[in-house]
């Protein structure tokens, strides 16, 4: 397993060991001996999937609050562009953003703590997502940030993005509250 740090402090690329030959591939989505081993210790939760058509974008959502989510994400088939934001008051990344394609070609997770908010556009004809969280959803600790803000211009790779009611209705990043704060020590040194 090859873990890689991103501009965002604490969001990481996690690329496992996948093993191939003329049946197909295997590989470990999630071993926690593993994910220990490399300075990653989570307790997981929940796990999600959706099935989303191409164009669909998804966020930027999170959860407050003792409800906090952390995600690893992965594509079980198609393709997909995984975004973080930092969203941490006082980061000095704030309101930047990281943008990863996640495929069933290339099997990339990204693991993306709390302080982060989370969104995705489906680049293939469809996409399975999959993701572990560390917290339950939570419908009043939910929040959302709008997927088209101009403050993050985040380059989504969709020309005609298909958005639900609920995602068109959320708030512009200039207005969220003050819910994570930056505090100075390093996520990717959290062990």
């Amino acid at each position: 397993m090859i873990i890689e740090k991103t501009k965002l402090d604490g969001v990481l690329i996690v690329k496992p060991d996948v093993f191939k030959d003329g049946r197909g591939y295997f590989y470990e989505a999630f071993n926690k001996k593993k994910f220990e081993d490399n300075g990653l210790k989570f307790e997981f939760v929940q796990d999600n999937v959706s099935r989303s058509c191409y164009g669909t974008i998804r966020g930027l959502h999170y959860q407050v609050g003792q409800n906090a989510q952390g995600k690893l994400c992965h594509v079980i088939y198609g393709a997909v562009l995984d975004v973080a934001v930092d969203i941490r008051f006082n980061s000095p990344t704030f309101g930047e953003y990281v943008a990863v394609e996640l495929s069933d070609k290339n099997n990339y997770q990204l693991w993306i703590p709390p302080g982060f908010a989370h969104g995705f556009s489906v680049l293939s004809e469809e996409a399975l997502f999959h993701y572990k969280c560390t917290a339950y959803y939570s419908k009043p600790d939910e929040r959302s940030i709008l997927y088209n803000d101009p403050d993050l211009s985040v380059d989504w790779k969709i020309f005609s993005p298909v958005i639900s009611d609920k995602d068109l209705k959320a708030k512009a990043f200039g207005c969220i509250e003050k819910d994570f704060f930056f505090d100075g020590v390093s996520l990717s040194e959290n062990k």
